[in-house]
């Protein structure tokens, strides 16, 4: 046995093995190779994991098996009877390959596509020969699909420090990554349930594994360098390495994440600009508590909230700067009340209301000092605050909302003269929930004729379709966002029983989302309860009878005048 130099340096061309054990595997596989290293790197993963006396073995088996496979010669019926769509290594394929198999694509960097014939000892890559005598490349590409597809796995959830979570599903299958291809059924097959629709960032390390996060809420930012880390030791450690790349799925589309410098043989992360987007928004929608998931289901009691409100507020006279960290934890608190108090009928939630509309409206429109109430015995004095809004388009919409629940003619007066053009700098914002903004600022104007109403509510309606949300989680927004712009156009058309009808889709909508969540959020639906009460105010019929819609808010009953 070659005694090792230095045992701590990996070989350069096979870093599993040191120098002198990838010499002996090249000694031992020299017979079977015109070329001393080409096909080795799963070999050498092999023998890792054994002891060097049984190399001899496995270098024979290893050589056996690939001579089993064969070079052809199978009927149409034997060839669509055991093809597989199969997931490749683009550094696997030499030019002669690719002369030989021109009908391979590459779905994405360091990934290529191709048709494989399992046999009960081997696996053989098709030819073109192959592929033209099938005849029907249909046929050949839905074998391929309905194989895959059929192909066992085992699945499993892998919880990261924190609270990001992995899907793990592997299996003795050499086709099992090759099923991230179809991602989005493999994720309902395994679960049950279906990706979301912005996709799920994953790496196929072997041809056995995959591993997937889903991109569904804000856990992301945790769960990228995890999966990239993840995925890169798997594909070290082998055997059947396939890919050290992170990728995102989307649609069908497989998008490379992985940046390799070739010198340094460095890794780095680069999400393109609209990936980058859709993570931004999802950090901050889950760090708001919008999004449902593990980070709702961990939601503050109300006695915890109204500790964090006393402290911001108490801040504020020395740190006025705090007023947007502060308002949204308000807002939380306001919610939360309602879950134990669902009609707002107790002065402590009214004042949690109260202080979220002083609050909200001294964000965007600046105040004169004023005090303002967490409860019974805790009251806190506000500074002035100057008018300087934030570009924070979800914050507005809170506070525009809270001060229509609360019949604050005045602050909604104020609310919207914040210019849009502001509030359109907001990166997390899709175009339609500017649209929104738009369409609501202007009904409150007086001085607008209803037609720009109409306009600008259709233009709402149209960017909230399909491909047009690009930013915001498509689930979250049907749910949750879009159900004020359904009431909206029903409260316009004055029809009483469509928009009955609207407000009750909205509330189970709210509650399908949400499920059995505890997050403040989920204990209120604040966007129809704000558009109930404007319906109410103007005469329709609303039943508050409803759940997630505060009695005593919707119709106005504990409504009480607030400072400022």
């Amino acid at each position: 046995m070659t005694e090792d130099v230095n045992p701590g340096v990996p070989d350069p061309e096979l870093p599993m093995l040191s120098p002198a054990q990838a010499a002996r595997l090249r000694e031992l596989a020299a017979p079977h190779l015109r070329d001393g290293t080409y096909g080795l790197r799963n070999l050498a993963q092999k023998c890792r994991q054994a002891p060097e006396e049984q190399w001899p073995a496995l270098v024979e088996q290893h050589f056996a098996n690939l001579r089993s496979a064969g070079t052809g010669g199978e009927s149409r019926e034997e060839i669509l009877s055991g093809v597989h769509t199969r997931l490749l290594p683009q550094d696997s394929f030499t030019g002669d390959m690719l002369q030989a198999m021109r009908y391979t694509r590459r779905p994405a960097e360091g990934l290529v596509f191709a048709y494989a014939l399992d046999q009960p000892s081997s696996v053989r890559i098709l030819t073109d020969r192959d592929v033209e005598r099938v005849g029907d490349e249909d046929a050949l590409w839905d074998a391929a699909y309905d194989n895959l597809l059929r192909v066992p796995f085992t699945h499993e959830e892998i919880a990261l420090e924190g609270r990001a979570v992995l899907q793990s599903v592997y299996g003795d299958s050499p086709f099992v990554a090759s099923r991230a291809l179809y991602l989005d059924q493999l994720h309902h097959q395994a679960t049950g349930g279906s990706l979301p629709k912005a996709g799920a960032l994953f790496v196929v390390p072997t041809r056995h594994l995959i591993a997937y996060h889903p991109l569904a809420d804000g856990s992301v930012a945790e769960a990228i360098n995890d999966l990239a880390k993840y995925g890169l030791g798997a594909y070290e450690d082998g055997p059947g390495s396939l890919s050290p790349r992170l990728y995102w799925w989307h649609k069908g589309r497989i998008t490379c994440l992985t940046a390799i410098d070739e010198d340094t043989k460095t890794f780095s992360i680069e999400p393109p600009p609209e990936l980058l987007t859709r993570l931004r928004t999802l950090v901050r929608l889950d760090e708001e508590g919008r999004l449902r998931g593990r980070a709702a289901a961990q939601a503050p009691v109300v006695a915890e909230l109204l500790c964090i409100a006393g402290e911001l507020t108490a801040r504020l006279p020395e740190d006025p700067g705090a007023l947007a960290a502060t308002f949204p934890k308000l807002v939380e608190l306001a919610h939360a009340h309602c879950a134990a108090d669902p009609d707002a009928a107790l002065a402590d939630t009214w004042d949690a209301w109260a202080t979220s509309v002083q609050l909200g409206s001294a964000l965007f429109t600046g105040a004169e000092p004023q005090t303002c109430a967490l409860g019974e015995d805790l009251e806190r004095p506000l500074p002035a605050f100057p008018s300087n809004p934030p570009a924070d388009a979800r914050a507005w919409l809170d506070a525009f909302y809270i001060a229509v629940i609360c019949r604050e003619r005045g602050r909604i007066q104020r609310l919207r003269q914040v210019p849009l053009d502001l509030l359109k700098q907001d990166a997390t914002a899709d175009t339609y929930l500017l649209h929104w903004i738009d369409t609501l600022q202007t009904y409150f104007d007086h001085d607008r004729p209803m037609d720009d109403v109409v306009e600008k509510l259709l233009a709402t309606i149209d960017a909230s379709h399909g491909d047009a949300v690009t930013r915001a989680p498509v689930e979250y927004v049907n749910a949750i966002e879009y159900q004020p712009v359904a009431l909206f156009h029903r409260f316009l058309a004055r029809d009483h029983e469509k928009f009955a009808k609207a407000l009750a889709e909205a509330l189970k909508e709210h509650a399908r989302y949400w499920g059995d969540s505890t997050a403040p959020r989920a204990q209120l639906a604040l966007g129809p309860l704000a558009l109930a009460s404007l319906a109410h105010g103007q005469d329709f019929p609303v039943d508050t009878e409803l759940p997630y819609l505060p009695k005593y808010l919707a119709d106005g009953g504990r409504i009480e005048v607030i400072p400022g």
